[in-house]
């Protein structure tokens, strides 16, 4: 083997390599999770969620349902209803959408709905208020292979630099790691904003 193969392989596994280190990045807007007693009141006994688009993780996708968001000070209009159902109704909003809307959610991990803000659901058919608002906490789902590899566990906080138009180091970072997962990093869009998010931009782990 000549050096100049040699060369060529090295590159190649130190691209790889570096690859490997980048995660991908998503800007989560505005969206609720519905439970079904909350979708038999918004659309009707019995109804099921029609599937739009399959989203990047596993078996999540959104819907063609849209709902109406209403709070003390103001309204957000059509925003988007994620799918499948789930066990309790979930509303997940930007500090900004908050100021609009005149509620104080808390900062929590997804499925995690202590102390929530209470916010009214609206569609052409009903209303229903609901305590179930929160700003999602930032974090980083991860397969299992690819916390392995990073030497990750589940619920660890790391810090992540946002490598958009704008870089951020973002802390508090949340892994969770399933099996169900593919390794994604979600922000939502206030976040997004202030990094210069575009639809390609990755992150890397910056260790302490």
């Amino acid at each position: 083997m000549t050096k100049s193969e040699i060369n060529q392989i090295v590159e190649k596994v130190v691209a790889a390599v570096k690859q490997k280190l980048l995660i991908p990045v998503e800007a989560s807007g505005r969206h609720v999770h519905l439970s079904r007693k909350t979708i038999d009141i918004l659309f009707g006994e019995g109804y099921s969620l029609t599937k739009a688009k399959e989203l990047s993780q596993p078996g999540q996708f959104s819907c063609v349902e849209r709902v109406d968001l209403i709070g003390p000070k103001g309204t957000i209009k059509n925003v988007a209803v994620l799918g499948p159902e789930r066990q309790n109704t979930q509303v997940e909003v930007s500090l900004t959408d908050a100021v609009t809307l005149g509620i104080k959610p808390p900062i929590r991990e997804s499925g995690n709905l202590a102390e929530s803000a209470e916010i009214t659901l609206a569609t052409q058919h009903a209303s229903v208020p609901v305590k179930a608002a929160i700003i999602a906490k930032r974090h980083i789902h991860m397969s299992v292979e690819d916390a392995q590899w990073f030497g990750l566990s589940d619920r660890e906080n790391v810090c992540v630099e946002v490598l958009g138009t704008r870089p951020v180091t973002f802390q508090e970072v949340t892994i969770r790691v399933s099996p169900h997962f593919r390794t994604f990093m979600h922000i939502d869009y206030d976040e997004a904003n202030a990094c210069g998010y575009r639809k390609d931009t990755v992150a890397r782990l910056v260790r302490k």
